[in-house]
């Protein structure tokens, strides 16, 4: 397949991201968090670290601190929904049209064991996938997501489904 089918156009989200190509590596990943928590005022909220945006993968971490916490002290069940969430939400975004809206479709989380410290979701897209969002009119993906906590282990599995649909006009 070629080159041209799986590199998206730019977008608002992967313009605004560009312009911190050239900033020093501790710097990048504090300032693209903090955009980003700008645009989804709860992935700010809940301390979302991004590490990794690009057209095909998205790697957020979130730390296991007071405010993300549950009753026992491990991250949230709704925090750790919240990661699977995000990556894969903008895994989608970094290839959506801009005159296209993203909307999270469903979601299915099994929690699987207790987990264990600081955790990272990472989402990929394949590079077919890629091309069904930036070529479809409206559409859905299912976003494979893998969620890990400090052990290595997967405390969850998760299955995100994402629609695209063109955005009202004004």
């Amino acid at each position: 397949m070629s080159d041209l089918l799986t590199t998206p156009r730019p977008n608002q989200l992967s313009r605004t991201l560009s312009k911190l190509q050239g900033l020093p590596d501790g710097l990048r990943p504090w300032l693209m968090s903090f955009l980003l928590g700008n645009v989804v005022p709860f992935v700010g909220t809940a301390s979302l670290r991004f590490d990794e945006v690009t057209s095909k993968r998205v790697v957020v971490r979130i730390r296991n601190r007071r405010k993300v916490q549950n009753h026992i002290k491990g991250v949230h069940a709704a925090a750790m929904a919240l990661l699977a969430e995000t990556a894969t939400g903008f895994c989608v975004g970094m290839n959506l049209p801009d005159d296209k809206l993203p909307l999270i479709k469903s979601l299915k989380v099994d929690y699987l064991k207790r987990s264990q410290g600081d955790m990272t979701a990472v989402a990929e897209l394949r590079p077919e996938q890629v091309q069904m969002i930036t070529t479809m009119d409206k559409g859905e993906v299912t976003v494979p997501v893998t969620i890990t906590d400090e052990s290595g282990g997967e405390p969850i599995q998760c299955e995100m489904v994402w629609a695209w649909v063109p955005k009202a006009r004004r």
